[in-house]
C-alpha cells in the first residue's frame, strides 16, 4: 500500500510512474449514449464484437476473445486447454502469471531468467520438463519477447503448448510485420488501466486455433451455447459495453501513443547515457515502449534512488520484487533462480507515459545520474 505521503502527491503535483491515456470526454460520452439508447450492456453486445474484430485487424491475429481482466483471460486458457500438473513459467512477472496457475490448482515450476534479457531462459527450462509438466508458460517482461521461435521449437519437440503471458507486449512485431501474438498456442493480454492499451479493465485470448477460440468464447459465458443448453463447465468472464466503448477510443489512436512512447523511451536512453544498466532488447523486434526499466548497482541504491525521486515528487516502482520463487505459497518444488532474484533485488522502473515532457525526464535522470 501506498504511504499517506504518496497518496498526498497524488493529490498535488506529481509525476506517477504511468498514467492511462484517457480520450475526449465527448467522445466517449457518444458511445455511452449509443450503449443507453440500445440498452445492451453486457453479454457479447456490439461494442465488444467490435472491438474484437478492431483488435484481430490491428494485431494482425486470427482470434481475440475479449474478458473482463487480465488474470481471467490466462485462467480460462488453462482451463480450455485441460492444463494439469505443472506448467513451467518466470519468476520474474507480476504475481498474477504464477498465482492464477495455483489458483487453477496448477503447481508453477520456476525457471530462471536470462540476466540481461529478464526473459524466461529457455535452456532452464528444457533442463526441468518432465512428463507431469502439462505446458510452458513464458512472459515478455517489459514488453520485450523471448525468444519465441526456441521455445516453439521446445513446445514441439516435447509436444507441450506454449502459452505466452504477453500482457505487456500489445503491438509488439517484427520489422516484416508479424505480431508476438502469432507465436505459440496462445497468448493472453492485459488491457488494465496501466497499460498503454488499455480498456479501463479487461483483457483477451489471442489465438489462431479456431477450435480454442470457440471453446474460450463458450466457456466465458458460463459454457452456454444455446437458450436450453450448456455444453460445459464455464464462467462469467465477459468483458462490458463499457470498457470496450473505451478500448474502441484508445485503439483509435494506439499507434500514435506507441510512437510517443517510443521517443519518451529514447530520450531516457540518450540521457542515461550508459551510466545505469538496463534491458537487452532484441533489435528484431518493434517494441512498444511499455516500461522503462534501470539497474542501480544494488538494493541499498535502488532504495536510495526511489527514497530521492519520491521526495521529489516522483513515484517508481520495483517490478517486480519480490522474485516469485521466494513465495512459499505458489510452489512446493524450490527452485532457487539466483538471477532473478538479483534483479529482483535491484530493479527500479522509471514513470514513462503518454505526454510526460523531456524537461521532466531530465529531471528524473539527473536526479538519479547526477549532473
Amino acid at each position: 500500500m501506498y504511504s499517506e505521503r504518496v497518496m498526498q502527491m497524488y493529490i498535488n503535483n506529481i509525476i506517477p510512474v504511468t498514467k492511462p491515456y484517457i480520450p475526449p470526454l465527448e467522445k466517449y460520452q457518444e458511445l455511452v449514449a449509443e450503449i443507453f439508447k440500445r440498452g445492451w450492456l453486457t453479454n457479447n453486445g456490439p461494442m465488444v464484437r467490435s472491438l474484437e474484430t478492431g483488435l484481430q485487424d490491428y494485431l494482425g491475429v486470427k482470434h481475440v476473445i475479449c474478458v473482463a481482466n487480465g488474470t481471467l483471460a490466462l485462467q480460462v486458457l488453462y482451463k480450455a486447454l485441460e492444463l494439469d500438473g505443472r506448467v513451467i513459467t518466470t519468476p520474474f512477472s507480476f504475481v498474477a502469471t504464477s498465482s492464477s496457475l495455483k489458483w487453477q490448482g496448477l503447481e508453477p515450476i520456476f525457471a530462471d531468467i536470462n540476466p540481461d534479457t529478464f526473459n524466461l531462459c529457455h535452456n532452464k527450462v528444457e533442463d526441468l520438463i518432465d512428463d507431469k509438466v502439462s505446458a510452458i508458460l513464458p512472459v515478455h517482461v517489459f514488453g520485450s519477447p523471448v525468444d519465441v521461435e526456441k521455445f516453439d521449437d521446445l513446445g514441439n519437440r516435447f509436444r507441450i503448448p506454449i502459452i505466452y503471458d504477453a500482457s505487456h507486449a500489445f503491438g509488439v512485431k517484427k520489422h516484416d510485420g508479424t505480431s508476438v501474438l502469432n507465436y505459440g498456442k496462445a497468448s493472453t493480454l492485459s488491457f488494465h488501466s496501466t497499460k498503454l492499451f488499455h480498456s479501463i479493465e479487461g483483457g483477451a485470448v489471442v489465438t489462431n486455433d479456431d477450435y480454442l477460440a470457440e471453446r474460450i468464447r463458450l466457456m466465458i459465458n458460463f459454457g452456454i451455447d444455446g437458450p436450453d443448453s450448456v455444453f460445459n463447465l464455464g464462467i462469467n468472464a465477459k468483458m462490458n459495453e463499457f470498457e470496450a466503448a473505451m478500448g474502441l477510443l484508445v485503439l483509435d489512436v494506439v499507434d500514435e501513443l506507441i510512437e510517443e512512447r517510443l521517443e519518451i523511451d529514447k530520450e531516457y536512453i540518450e540521457k542515461i547515457d550508459g551510466r545505469l544498466g538496463t534491458q537487452l532488447r532484441d533489435n528484431c523486434w518493434q517494441l512498444n515502449g511499455a516500461y522503462m526499466p534501470i539497474l542501480p548497482e544494488d538494493e541499498h541504491e535502488t532504495r536510495e534512488f526511489q527514497n530521492l525521486l519520491e521526495k521529489n515528487s516522483i513515484l517508481t516502482r520495483r517490478y517486480f520484487s519480490p522474485s516469485l520463487d521466494r513465495l512459499d505459497f505458489l510452489s512446493t518444488r524450490k527452485n532457487v533462480c539466483e538471477n532473478s532474484r538479483r534483479l529482483a533485488s535491484k530493479i527500479l522502473c522509471l514513470p514513462i507515459y503518454n505526454g510526460l515532457k523531456k524537461s521532466q525526464i531530465k529531471n528524473i535522470v539527473s536526479l538519479i545520474r547526477g549532473p
